[in-house]
């Protein structure tokens, strides 16, 4: 690829993945975000931009000269017409770039995530794409379910006894290297991305027990606790049902089929829970 590949989110797991795979590999890469200095201190290998989903006057400077962009909705964002939708058509207009939209498990079908109406605006505007749709993220342990982990010893979801194909987002960011380095070989191509092996969150709460040397319960919540719980975290309404939306549907299996896509871009296996909980175990520390 000539120009830098745009990487959207890269203060948070996936896009930081990304980002790094990217430039592990060798790769041109442009961070974009809305604190640049923060951004040039994180990656300070690569070029920096403004961008600012709610400001649609950053969005030619962010793309300008680009081959590729690594996109991510960002949890509080729903919607997607003014803010990632918005951003494609800038692309659309300034050049021929390769997109890789990181969806959710699903989205095609699944109309009520706002994932699927980013992947129905990315198929209509003309660019080239590749569609990742992961299930849940390993390092969802250390980031919405942390707080209970570290406060109060427990994992409390509406999953019931549902099975996960945890995937961990440094995979995800390697696999994204793989396709920015011959992007005509994926194009169109839509990959479900999974671990390994699926796991209930009995067995997530048990691996976390025995790493870090506490007791850690798993507490299945009902769809009213669960939404009520999230609110008083005082996010956003929106962020809020579609977390419930995804959990709950742990219930029917929607997250236990393991996909050997990533297993195929990678070349070797993907990681599995315990990996990702044995790297990070110093981050649940008691409170």
């Amino acid at each position: 690829m000539t120009g830098p590949i745009l990487v959207t989110g890269a203060t948070g797991n996936v896009g930081g993945g990304a980002a790094r795979s990217l430039l592990a590999a060798g790769l041109p890469v442009r961070v974009a975000g809305t604190n640049v200095e923060g951004l040039r201190e994180r990656f300070p290998g690569a070029e920096t931009v403004r961008l600012d989903f709610f400001d649609a006057q950053t969005f030619d400077a962010a793309v300008a000269g680009t081959s590729g962009l690594f996109l991510v909705r960002p949890p509080a964002i729903s919607r997607v017409g003014p803010t990632l939708n918005a951003l494609l058509d800038a692309a659309a207009r300034r050049s021929r770039v390769h997109v890789v939209f990181v969806s959710v498990a699903g989205a095609d079908t699944n109309r009520i995530v706002p994932h699927h109406r980013v992947e129905k605006h990315l198929r209509a505007c003309g660019l080239p794409w590749t569609i990742l749709r992961p299930g849940f993220f390993a390092q969802n342990l250390a980031d919405a379910y942390a707080d209970d982990i570290r406060t109060e010893d427990r994992i409390y979801l509406p999953a019931g006894h549902g099975k996960v194909a945890f995937v961990d987002t440094r995979d995800i960011g390697a696999a994204t290297a793989v396709i920015f380095a011959a992007p005509d070989a994926h194009r169109s191509a839509a990959y479900t991305l999974t671990g390994p092996e699926a796991v209930d969150f009995d067995t997530v709460a048990g691996l976390l027990t025995g790493t870090l040397g506490r007791t850690i319960s798993y507490q299945p919540a009902t769809i009213a606790g669960y939404l009520r719980h999230l609110r008083r975290q005082r996010l956003p309404i929106a962020q809020c049902l579609v977390q419930t939306v995804l959990h709950t549907g742990l219930r029917r299996g929607q997250a236990e089929r393991v996909d050997p896509a990533l297993a195929r871009l990678l070349g070797r296996a993907p990681r599995t829970l315990a990996q990702y909980v044995s790297d990070h175990r110093k981050s649940w520390p008691p409170r």
